[in-house]
């Protein structure tokens, strides 16, 4: 069995054994700068979550595989700007990462021109970091408000909490803020801290290097 199936598998037992309700999480294999053939053998065994980080590098990559496995599920999980969001809109199913009034209008924009809808998470920039992305939490039941009335699917919230600090605060605050708006899925949790975001209700777990191993 392929390197990559097995550390799946490994993630999925670990879950088991540490997280009540382990069977709600999904996890979001990120194949961005794998090649395809990296990625293939997790395709095959039946995986259907994969994240990539840059509009270009997913149409070059899933365009035909997804024609060849329509039940695949693409994430975009990196910054979005908004002279991709028309190809953006066509090749992802989840949107990870809207933060602004100006990105959610064009999306909401491209959403009617081609007649798809994409679930969308609002990204928090829940640590205050000024070199990051994201919305600030005091904006964000407005920013919500505000995406609601475009009638963007926003199905829940992601972050990505401060490296050089402890996590499990900023995932408790991230969990509060879902609960608050009576919000179903959250976006939080990579391959060093699965475990404490599964433990704080997030549903989506974005791991890299903890399945496909270290970036070249």
């Amino acid at each position: 069995m392929h390197k990559s199936i097995d550390n799946l598998n490994l993630i999925k037992e670990n879950l088991k054994l540490k997280v009540k309700d382990y069977d709600k999480i999904k996890i979001i294999a990120v194949s961005k700068t794998f090649p395809s053939e990296k990625i293939m053998p997790l395709i095959e065994y039946g995986h259907l979550d994969f994240g990539e980080n840059k509009v270009q590098e997913a149409i070059d990559k899933w365009s035909d595989i997804k024609l060849n496995f329509p039940k695949i599920k693409l994430h975009l999980i990196g910054k979005l700007q908004t002279n991709k969001v028309k190809f953006a809109v066509k090749i992802f199913d989840y949107i990870h990462s809207v933060d602004s009034e100006k990105l959610a209008k064009k999306i909401a924009d491209e959403e009617i021109k081609i007649n798809k809808k994409i679930k969308i998470f609002i990204q928090v920039n829940i640590g205050n970091e000024q070199q990051k992305s994201g919305i600030n939490k005091s904006q964000l039941q407005d920013f919500y408000l505000f995406c609601k009335k475009l009638n963007l699917n926003i199905v829940g919230l992601m972050c990505i909490p401060p490296i050089d600090q402890d996590t499990i605060s900023f995932f408790k605050e991230m969990q509060t803020l879902t609960n608050d708006l009576k919000l179903n899925e959250l976006s939080m949790g990579m391959s060093s801290d699965y475990i404490e975001a599964a433990r704080y209700s997030s549903t989506f777990l974005r791991i890299g290097s903890g399945i496909f191993g270290q970036r070249g």
